[in-house]
């Protein structure tokens, strides 16, 4: 596992974002673990958290891009950050751009934030997670109806690895099978319990022996079937 992954795995501990216990999510499924990316909330978690965003893009799709793209609400700080901090890693000027929930009729008129599209634009979109790809699929027409763009890929923060709507893959290779175009994470619910189980964070084991059983029952039920 790369460095930038074992320094994001013990960050998102850090900044209280990953926590581990029993929390019942949104589908009703009682879960070892809660991921909230809305826990980022200081000028120094910000830039690191567009610094790992920035290098796991660049490992995964590349630097040949225009635009970074953040469904709204949560995805625009991090379409800002990830360009700032693909300026600051790698010298490269892309454009950021985010989209209203509701079109906007009066000053700065429209249905995005930011940069506008323009015909081949080439653009990456990032999320914090994909639980259901619910706003890939309210931002995704929006964002082809703007402009004749091409999506390089998708990066979200943490993959949970737990079967989407269909009931056998993950969410985001859900994703990836329906608008075609590469998914990728951070890092995914394997390689954080794999490198949390039995190791201190802060002083603090997180992922001890009892926490390991539950997550294993829990992707037992749970667990994606990897796709091709």
């Amino acid at each position: 596992m790369e460095q930038y992954k074992q320094d994001f795995t013990e960050f998102m501990v850090e900044s209280e974002v990953l926590k581990f216990g029993s929390f019942t999510l949104k589908s009703g499924r009682q879960s070892p673990f809660f991921m909230n990316a809305g826990a980022y909330v200081t000028g120094d978690q910000l830039h690191r958290l567009g610094l790992f965003y920035a290098r796991a893009i660049h490992d995964s799709f590349g630097l040949d891009f225009d635009v970074v793209f953040g469904p709204a609400y949560k995805g625009i700080p991090l379409s800002v950050i990830t360009t700032m901090a693909i300026h600051e890693l790698y010298g490269v000027e892309v454009r950021y751009c985010s989209n209203r929930k509701e079109v906007k009729d009066h000053g700065d008129t429209g249905i995005l934030l930011g940069s506008a599209l323009r015909d081949g634009d080439r653009v990456v979109m990032v999320e914090d997670v994909t639980t259901s790809g619910k706003s890939i699929e309210e931002t995704h027409p929006i964002l082809m109806s703007q402009a004749d763009v091409k999506v390089k890929g998708l990066m979200v923060s943490l993959n949970r690895m737990e079967v989407g709507k269909g009931g056998e893959i993950c969410a985001l290779d859900e994703v990836r099978e329906r608008y075609g175009f590469p998914t990728a994470s951070i890092v995914d619910m394997t390689e954080v319990t794999t490198y949390l189980h039995n190791r201190e964070v802060q002083g603090k084991v997180v992922i001890d022996d009892e926490v390991k059983a539950a997550l294993d029952a829990y992707y037992d039920r749970y667990g994606a079937k990897k796709a091709v």
